[in-house]
Parts: structure tokens; C-alpha cells; sequence
């Protein structure tokens, strides 16, 4: 699926702000060469997986919009630097394992950005309806993500 045919699909589904802000961030995606809605909502970076993505409208999570990120985030990333800011929307994001039976099932403890937690899934972060400034983080990031794939081409 395209970027185009996602921006269908927020246009049914989503509203308002909400709209407004997934719009922008299919923006960012494009100007990044970014693919959205790859197997499972996959967003892809020269063909390796970001994060995935989930829309459909509904009042219940993960709807209406979700991003949820995989990955290491242990570390401090010198190339890509997060300030205290971007650190204390991550951690409010952290996802904890739901045990809703899947390898991660009940979660791990995990370093993020310098702070433990326990019990967190596989996909490490969840932004429901993320708003502009938690947009700030994912696309920080995702600058980590492309980072590490580009450095693994």
C-alpha cells in the first residue's frame, strides 16, 4: 500500500486534529522515503521495517491511530540526540505487555533511554492518537531507526 492509499484512509477515518496531525506525519514520511502500510501496517525505510501503524477510526485502542516502534532503545544515540523532553514522552509511551498471548507474553524488563521498566511488549513504545509533540518523538525515533539501517546496508 502506498502513501497515497493511507491518506484515503485517515481521510475516512480519522477527524479534526487527530486528521490533521497523521496527514502531516504521512508528509514526513514522504520527505523521508518512507512507506506506509506494509504487511501488519509496517512503515519501511529502504525496505527494513520502522515501526507499524494502525487506523481505523474506532473509539476502543489501538483505534483510531496507533504507531507502536520495536527496537533497542537502551542507549543513548550520540548521532541522533533526545533531550529530557522527547525522553519523558517516550517513557509515557512505553508499551507494557497486555499478555494477549504473543512471544513477548508478560513482557521483559527494558532500558529505554537510560530508565528500566518491566513487563514491556515487544513493541516497545504504543503512541495512541499521537499528538504533535509525540510526533516530535517517534520521528527522533525513527532518525534512529534509519541510522541503524543504514548503517546494516
Amino acid at each position: 500500500m502506498s502513501n497515497i492509499k493511507i491518506r484515503g484512509i485517515i481521510n475516512e477515518f480519522l477527524k479534526s486534529d487527530t486528521q490533521k496531525n497523521a496527514l502531516d506525519f504521512i508528509g514526513y514520511l514522504d520527505a523521508n522515503e518512507m512507506t506506509a502500510g506494509g504487511e501488519h501496517g509496517a512503515v519501511s525505510y529502504k525496505g527494513k521495517c520502522v515501526c507499524y501503524m494502525y487506523i481505523d477510526g474506532s473509539e476502543e485502542k489501538p483505534g483510531p491511530w496507533t504507531i507502536w516502534t520495536e527496537g533497542d532503545y537502551s542507549g543513548e544515540h550520540d548521532d541522533v540526540p533526545m533531550d529530557g523532553r522527547m525522553k519523558e514522552i517516550a517513557w509515557a509511551n512505553v508499551n507494557i505487555c497486555g499478555s494477549c498471548g504473543g512471544k513477548c507474553s508478560p513482557g521483559s524488563r527494558k532500558v529505554i533511554f537510560g530508565k528500566e521498566f518491566d513487563n514491556v511488549c515487544n513493541a516497545v513504545m504504543a503512541f495512541y492518537v499521537p499528538d504533535a509533540a509525540a510526533l516530535e518523538c517517534v520521528k527522533k525515533i525513527f532518525e534512529i531507526k534509519k541510522r541503524e539501517i543504514l548503517k546494516g546496508l
